[in-house]
């Protein structure tokens, strides 16, 4: 089954051509507590350096190419190590750092416009987080090929569609499923935009979680595990933007 994050979408294919170049054994396998560990680091050094962007660079004049760099970005980045199955942390570190300066710059020209803004995204995001895991504990929402497909189909029109629209406000200035200013009118669309992403990045943790089980229940070696944090990253980074977008909106 793919994941919805296409970070992770081909760690099934991974393991299976690890278990039949290694066998059983021959390499430690990764564990659920190393994956919780990595993306726990990713996610403090992330934090860490959006308060020093916070704080060190100007908000108003970065924010357009901070909007820009995030999504084009964590987009090739996601691509490329996903594509090749990169397991260094090195990258993973270095999207991390990109993330924290580029979201802490437009976080604070967000709080500046809206204050206590930043704060209900967080504290969204990371409600999100665990409410999905507890319901994927408690097996309450399960990890089906419908959802899957579902889920990816969503996630890949959603992604598409924001690099055309990203592309367009850049060479145009227009503005239409996401609008990039923190100030001005919101038409109804870019609501619903906002909505479904918000809806799919949240389901999409529901099949990463499976992924990951599988995964350590399957042996893939201990190296994975930062795979697997970096793709929990993305997720993260992705549910924030849409939630301080649509809280943004609802603000104005």
């Amino acid at each position: 089954m793919r994941s919805g994050n296409p970070v992770l979408n081909r760690l099934d294919e991974t393991r299976r051509v690890e278990r039949r170049v290694l066998g059983v054994g021959g390499t430690e396998a990764m564990t659920v507590d190393d994956v919780v560990l990595r993306t726990v680091g990713l996610l403090l050094l992330t934090g860490v350096t959006g308060a020093v962007a916070w704080v060190a660079v100007p908000p108003v004049a970065w924010l357009p190419a901070a909007l820009a760099g995030t999504a084009l970005a964590g987009i090739a980045l996601a691509v490329v190590i996903s594509w090749r199955g990169v397991t260094n942390p090195l990258p993973m570190v270095g999207y991390a750092l990109l993330q924290g300066l580029l979201l802490g710059v437009a976080s604070r020209a967000f709080e500046l416009v809206h204050p206590g803004v930043v704060v209900q995204a967080v504290t969204g995001t990371f409600g999100v987080f665990l409410g999905m895991a507890l319901l994927y504990r408690a097996r309450i929402v399960r990890a089906t090929p419908r959802l899957a497909r579902l889920v990816v189909g969503t996630l890949f029109g959603i992604v598409a569609l924001s690099v055309v629209n990203l592309v367009v406000y850049l060479v145009s200035g227009r503005q239409g499923l996401e609008v990039y200013r923190p100030t001005g009118g919101v038409g109804w669309l870019p609501y619903v935009f906002s909505a479904v992403a918000i809806v799919a990045g949240a389901l999409s943790f529901i099949l990463d979680f499976d992924l990951v089980e599988r995964s350590v229940r399957d042996g893939l070696p201990r190296r994975y595990a930062w795979l697997c944090a970096f793709g929990l990253l993305t997720g993260l980074v992705f549910l924030y933007w849409q939630l301080l977008r649509l809280l943004g909106y609802l603000r104005r």
